[in-house]
């Protein structure tokens, strides 16, 4: 172990600036999804976009949210144009493809940036990370098993959340992004927040079921009795934990850029 939990530091990332829509008359444009095939005959109404498969200015989702972080995790901080073919999408644009091609030919698209979550995995406490991903959703701990709870202990800056000599006994826990508050998280505390990182207990012994901490807030938690497993947003593959591993999470340096027709509302009153 690297001496505790609470020793192991690093850095935070600094502001980015804006991105904006590129000047160029020509758009490249990678098209994200399974029945993006649908949409292919709009483009010839509109030639100052280019149909790519490498070094795309934007990647255009055609789908619901799952297909948008698919294509996030695929290709992370190019900007995402998420429009809607699906039942449920909360954050994808509800406007016809058309229109939202043509809004993008005439520079209209409004760009939002939304916070990420870097996740360091660190087995049994070695100092080199085993796994390192970012995530725009949430990161999940639950139990490795289902007749078996899990054990851990979480320090917020270095402090030790429920004591030193104690841990939290449950089903796991996730660190989720505003962005992502509005999946998961909703479902397990029924509220979201629009600043920060939140942080939610599935079945624990512990009195709350949630807490909202500043952005800036660096996690760590120290599995103290598995099996668990981890998994983050909708990635195909999940990573096994045992007791001693240690996850530091905290705020990316680089934001997701998520395009919209117009003004995002909020979707709900946060807590």
């Amino acid at each position: 172990m690297i001496n505790e939990v609470g020793a192991i530091k690093e850095k935070r990332g600094r502001k980015q600036n804006k991105r904006k829509i590129p000047d160029s008359p020509e758009k490249r444009i990678l098209l994200f999804g399974k029945d993006v095939k649908e949409i292919l005959p709009i483009f010839k109404k509109f030639p100052q976009l280019k149909i790519v498969q490498e070094n795309p200015d934007f990647i255009l989702s055609y789908g619901g949210d799952g297909t948008l972080l698919s294509a996030e995790y695929l290709y992370p901080h190019i900007p995402k144009i998420p429009v809607l073919k699906s039942l449920r999408g909360h954050r994808c644009i509800r406007h016809s493809p058309e229109e939202v091609l043509k809004r993008l030919t005439e520079d209209k698209l409004v760009p939002y940036r939304y916070m990420k979550l870097i996740c360091s995995v660190y087995p049994g406490g070695t100092t080199n990370p085993s796994h390192q991903f970012e995530a725009l959703n949430e990161v999940m701990v639950e139990k490795g098993k289902i007749n078996t709870a899990v054990r851990f202990k979480i320090w917020i800056d270095g402090i030790s959340y429920e004591g030193e000599d104690k841990d939290i006994l449950g089903d796991g826990f996730m660190i989720s992004t505003p962005f992502g508050s509005t999946a998961y998280f909703s479902n397990v505390t029924r509220g979201i927040f629009w600043n920060g990182i939140g942080i939610a207990f599935l079945a624990t012994s512990e009195a709350v079921t949630h807490m909202i901490l500043s952005e800036d807030t660096l996690v760590e938690v120290k599995i103290t009795r598995g099996p668990a497993v981890l998994a983050h947003d909708n990635a195909p593959e999940s990573i096994p934990l045992e007791a001693g591993d240690i996850l530091v999470v905290k705020k990316s340096p680089k934001d997701a850029i998520i395009y919209s027709c117009g003004v995002v509302h909020k979707l709900s009153e946060p807590f």
